[in-house]
């Protein structure tokens, strides 16, 4: 039994950069979709799909390299695990790397980015952090 889905993903999504995959595939929830869709929005993955499958849904991710192949996830964590939840208040949320990176953070309205939830004003559980 997988104790960190999270975790899993940020793993599968690391081990295939490494690698340099075309696409990677996870079981799917809701979480990881709104999760997959941040990335997108932010430009570190190309494209995110949920395939229907009989006993559980997948979830690919295309994956996104730089014109010369180069890697456009540098680095990507997990930062709330569940022994220790982090949460922050919208006036708390730091840029990362100046503004280079993202926190991906849960909030009431969903799943956003760091920029986003600073514009919505919304703080929540820092998810991961991406750069």
């Amino acid at each position: 039994m997988m104790t960190d889905p999270i975790a899993d993903m940020f793993t599968r999504i690391r081990n295939a950069n490494t690698k340099r995959k075309k696409t990677v595939t996870m079981p799917a929830s809701l979480l990881k979709f709104g999760i997959a869709k941040v990335l997108k929005e932010e430009g570190y993955i190309a494209d995110c799909a949920v395939v229907e499958a009989k006993p559980v849904s997948n979830l690919v991710l295309t994956m996104k390299y730089g014109e010369y192949g180069e890697h456009v996830i540098t680095s990507i964590e997990r930062i709330s695990k569940p022994g220790r939840r982090v949460y922050t208040k919208s006036t708390e949320i730091k840029p990362v790397l100046r503004g280079m990176g993202i926190q991906v953070i849960s909030t009431p309205k969903g799943v956003l980015s760091d920029r986003g939830a600073r514009q919505a004003k919304l703080g929540g559980e820092i998810l991961g952090k991406v750069s």
